[in-house]
């Protein structure tokens, strides 16, 4: 009777223990960020749902209406909420607790007759300035009326901003504000649903001043080509490309505008954007997110490993579930020059700082509940920060809810490590990052944060080893450039003296090289390694009567050929081991057995399949003579590869596109060779042998096809004496 007394005791104690959990344990998502090959790093949550109000909840709230179709929420400096609750066709005021201020729906207008708004999207609030001077005013989107009403900051109607006129409008433009911001000098900055020109800007009066940050329009290359043929009446006749609107807007404390696009209608926009994302363009001219400054400059900083972007993990178009790039509905300025974007397709918020880093992204979709567990998404309306708390306005229609996420401990320390480092309060800020990592030791901001800060003190050498951690090869040139700079200062004079050096030794190798290539084609006798390998020298700046030399007087041999190759090989393999940080910042290399496939199966392909032709098209080159003068055309490659690779080691990421460049001089000294080489040895002409070029090349591919058969079938064929025997022993 004991042992089953304490047995319901010890169940009791685990139901207690059960009971007093917190439901907000349970998170209906994790944070996570990118690394650099877009693989999700998972982290601490920044930010934990704590209150979710639901429908029933706002309703309540609400006077018995609750929200319908709301589509834009604001907050002010004093913590009040403002929603633009379009289907109800009123903005709601309400308190830091959530507590019904003041309804607007209806209002004496400008001509004392009462008005009412219809279908509000947007809303946004300013605050007095000046000791009142410049009282504060809540701006509203009246879209279906096409207007922005203003009111003051207690819900009473102030003034009527009507549709601007300017001839910069298409005949055909329909006005239909949507959302909007305001600067600290009361320029209007607003975003027409139909307005392919670009954001509009106007006065506080409504006296329009001009458009800014259009979209750059997309076009076929086909259309590009059948433009150049059109007649003038006939382009005048033609449909106008025109760029597509942006769907909302936001504005930081220094006055820089944020506005955000989706091209819901336009495949090659959306195919342009994608492109940005994947070859990780720091470009905004296809970005579905735009920083712009007054004057209407793209000025986004785009240093993180990805654009941000939304959503990098993007799969392939013939996945089961793809969803394509991120739905980009919404954008909220932050703490700290941070900036929130929604994407409203998955649910998901991202969260980056001024340089365009990811410092978390967090959401997930649930089309399953319209009111479930806390923090569950379903369509993202609106984001907006409110303190130390994140609003999220969700749902759609009559079904939406208002979650309220707090910033947890973790993401403090991110706030605070940004706070000191724009503050130049490194050593703060250091400690911060530090922190941060004992968390998350997958972090790669904080390592670049560190980096940064140690690099603004002018510890680059420290710095560097930070940015190495988190492969930040674009910081890492910042650094190593300066660093590289107090090097040359300190070696200023022996630099010049070494370049100069090193010029009169190539110079004079040069004149050596000719004068034992010289004394060799009139020697008589036969020729040593020493000379054999000399004379790629000769052929390498005198291709036309190198090469024929190099058949008729036997100036090379097999012997240097295949030294040639071994050369390429090595130099290959060293550039895979040896290149510079920057060129090769995850260390990746190969092996050299992978180097000489890539170098042997390329070369006796070419020698074979040219050799099988040029037999048939009176060639009268042997295997022999076409290998020996492949072997004679592969110096160039190793001659620009291992200094190039050996560069790379000084150089920063500016620089690594005339290493680039030399690399790709030498493979094309090294195909001229090649090409030149076989018309000698073949004494072909240059028209017929391009065209036997044409047809080596593809009875590369043939040959390569037919081995991968006949391994196939072997394969095959072992694999069937392999079971024989196998059911014959079974059988035994």
């Amino acid at each position: 009777m004991k042992k089953y007394a304490s047995l319901l005791c010890l169940l009791f104690v685990l139901m207690m223990i059960v009971s007093i959990i917190p439901v907000g344990a349970e998170k209906p998502y994790q944070t996570y960020t990118y690394s650099i090959d877009g693989k999700a790093l998972l982290s601490p949550n920044a930010y934990d749902p704590q209150k979710n109000y639901t429908t029933d909840d706002l309703t309540a709230m609400l006077g018995g209406v609750g929200l319908n179709g709301a589509s834009d929420m604001v907050t002010d400096s004093n913590g009040n909420i403002y929603i633009a609750d379009t289907g109800n066709d009123r903005i709601l005021i309400l308190d830091k607790y959530f507590n019904l201020k003041k309804e607007i729906k209806t209002f004496l207008n400008h001509v004392q007759e009462q008005d009412s708004f219809k279908a509000p999207a947007g809303v946004f609030v300013t605050e007095d300035r000046d000791d009142g001077k410049y009282p504060g005013r809540i701006y509203v989107c009246d879209t279906e009326n096409a207007r922005i009403v203003t009111f003051t900051l207690d819900g009473e109607f102030a003034s009527m901003i009507a549709e601007p006129e300017s001839e910069l409008f298409d005949s055909d433009h329909v006005y239909r504000p949507i959302a909007i911001a305001v600067d600290n000098y009361d320029r209007l900055f607003v975003i027409g649903k139909q307005t392919n020109e670009g954001v509009i800007v106007m006065t506080n009066t409504g006296e329009f001043t001009g458009f800014i940050g259009a979209q750059q329009s997309v076009t076929s290359l086909w259309e590009q080509i059948w433009k150049r043929f059109q007649t003038a009446e006939q382009r005048k006749k033609s449909v106008a490309v025109v760029s597509y609107p942006y769907n909302n807007i936001s504005i930081n404390e220094r006055g820089f505008i944020y506005a955000t696009i989706y091209p819901a209608d336009s495949d090659e926009l959306k195919g342009e954007m994608k492109g940005a994302i994947t070859s990780k363009s720091k470009e905004g001219t296809y970005a579905p997110c735009k920083l712009l400054n007054p004057a209407g400059d793209e000025i986004m900083r785009r240093n993180g490993f990805w654009p941000p972007a939304g959503e990098v993990d993007l799969g392939n178009s013939y996945d089961e579930g793809y969803k394509g790039i991120s739905t980009i509905t919404d954008v909220a300025c932050g703490p700290e020059q941070t900036w929130t974007i929604v994407d409203s397709m998955r649910s998901k918020i991202y969260t980056y700082d001024y340089d365009g880093n990811l410092l978390f992204a967090f959401g997930d979709k649930d089309e399953s509940v319209t009111n479930g567990r806390l923090g569950t998404l379903r369509s993202i309306k609106s984001v907006v920060y409110h303190g130390d708390t994140l609003l999220v306005l969700d749902g759609d229609k009559d079904m939406q809810t208002i979650t309220v996420y707090e910033r947890t401990p973790y993401g403090d320390s991110l706030i605070r490590a940004l706070e000191h480092q724009n503050n130049r309060e490194y050593d703060k800020a250091i400690q911060d990052w530090e922190e941060i990592l004992r968390s998350n030791s997958n972090y790669d901001a904080a390592y670049i944060g560190i980096g940064l800060c140690l690099s603004n003190d002018g510890r680059y050498e420290e710095a560097l080893n930070y940015y190495m951690a988190a492969y930040d090869t674009a910081n890492y040139s910042v650094a190593y450039k300066e660093l590289r700079k107090e090097w040359m200062a300190s070696f200023f004079i022996l630099i010049p003296i070494a370049i100069i050096v090193v010029c009169i030794l190539i110079a004079k190798f040069l004149r050596h090289a000719a004068k034992i290539n010289k004394r060799a084609s009139v020697s008589g006798t036969k020729r040593t390694f020493r000379e054999e390998l000399y004379y790629a020298f000769h052929i390498m700046f005198h291709p036309f009567d190198g090469f024929w030399d190099l058949k008729h007087e036997k100036r090379g041999s097999m012997r240097a050929s295949l030294f040639f190759i071994v050369i390429t090989i090595i130099a290959m393999f060293y550039s895979s081991v040896g290149s510079g940080y920057v060129l090769n910042p995850r260390g990746e290399y190969s092996t050299i057995f992978m180097q000489i496939l890539i170098v042997l199966v390329p070369v006796l392909l070419f020698v074979v399949a040219n050799w099988c032709l040029t037999t048939l098209f009176d060639g009268e080159g042997s295997f022999r003579d076409i290998f020996i003068s492949i072997g004679y055309a592969l110096p160039p490659i190793a001659i620009t590869m291992i200094p190039t690779t050996l560069a790379s080691n000084f150089v920063v990421a500016d620089e690594t596109g005339i290493l680039s460049l030399l690399t790709t001089i030498g493979f094309m000294w090294a195909v001229f060779l090649i090409f030149f080489g076989t018309m000698v040895t073949h004494d072909y002409t240059v028209g017929k042998n391009i065209g036997i070029t044409a047809f080596t090349i593809v009875g590369m591919a043939l040959i390569m096809f037919l081995a991968v058969l006949f391994t196939s079938l072997v394969i095959d064929m072992v694999s069937y004496v392999t079971g024989i025997v196998s059911e014959v022993t079974y059988r035994m």
